[in-house]
């Protein structure tokens, strides 16, 4: 599986003494941070989607708390899509019974079902209420990633128009987050480098662009190497994670050249 980056689930969460008069904003922030704790991801995606369409800008901590929540309920579900894709190449190579192929195929069907509700759902979030009202590039970066990203996601278990329809955008979006990126972040930044390494997977795994994507993914380490001297103490631990995620796929991307082709890591598994 190819290496991705992602928002990292926040620390423990402590509740303290708060105002009884909650706002409506600080009221969902606040259910949305006790449902990760909780780990009941489905309720923290409801509280952060209504922070979104209050209106206002999100800030930081509530920007993270709302990809975090879309990365929970997405991942398990593309980790069972993968599973059961796996279970039925498997069947059918065995030619087993149409009863049990069927059975499996429904399955698949019922997870791509849940998958697509997901997707639709925070990428109309980003469109309608995030992306166009990000006043800060690193805001706009941010969603743009974020819908190049669930876009992507849907482009694994699409088939035909829609596989391509969902690909087209996805590079839409993440080009134009990489353009905003070089133009407005230093190349150690965090968010630009997890928008190259998810999007050099994109190339890799959807695109089937070898070259392109271990090119952008080189220049990106090549970039950040060299300005290592501009990064700052509080973006070190993940700037020099996504590096080494960035290297382990190419170290795996070149090493499969001429042979079997398999994934490598995007930031969110």
């Amino acid at each position: 599986i190819n290496a991705e980056y992602g928002e990292h689930n926040h620390p423990p969460f402590i509740a303290s003494r708060t105002h009884i008069n909650m706002d409506d904003r600080e009221s969902f922030v606040y259910t949305a941070k006790l449902a990760e704790q909780a780990e009941r991801y489905q309720e923290m995606v409801d509280a952060v989607k209504h922070v979104a369409q209050l209106g206002a800008e999100l800030s930081v901590d509530e920007r993270n708390l709302f990809s975090v929540a879309y990365k929970n309920v997405i991942g398990s579900r593309r980790a069972a899509w993968r599973i059961i894709s796996s279970i039925e190449a498997k069947e059918v190579e065995r030619n087993e019974s149409e009863a049990k192929i069927k059975k499996v195929k429904q399955y698949k069907d019922k997870i791509e079902a849940e998958l697509n509700e997901i997707c639709n759902d925070i990428l109309s979030v980003l469109d309608n209420h995030l992306i166009n009202k990000a006043s800060a590039s690193e805001s706009k970066i941010f969603y743009l990633k974020m819908k190049g990203d669930y876009l992507r996601y849907m482009a694994e278990y699409s088939t035909g128009d829609a596989r391509k329809s969902a690909a087209d955008k996805a590079l839409a979006a993440y080009s134009q987050a990489m353009e905003v990126a070089k133009s407005d972040m230093l190349a150690t930044n965090p968010i630009r480098l997890g928008l190259a390494l998810n999007f050099s997977v994109f190339h890799y795994e959807i695109m089937n662009a070898h070259d392109d994507a271990c090119k952008l993914a080189k220049q990106a380490f090549d970039d950040a190497i060299s300005d290592l001297d501009k990064l700052t103490d509080d973006s070190y631990k993940e700037t020099t994670l996504i590096l080494q995620l960035i290297r382990e796929n190419l170290s795996l991307w070149t090493s499969n050249k001429g042979g079997d082709d398999d994934d490598g890591d995007d930031d969110d598994d």
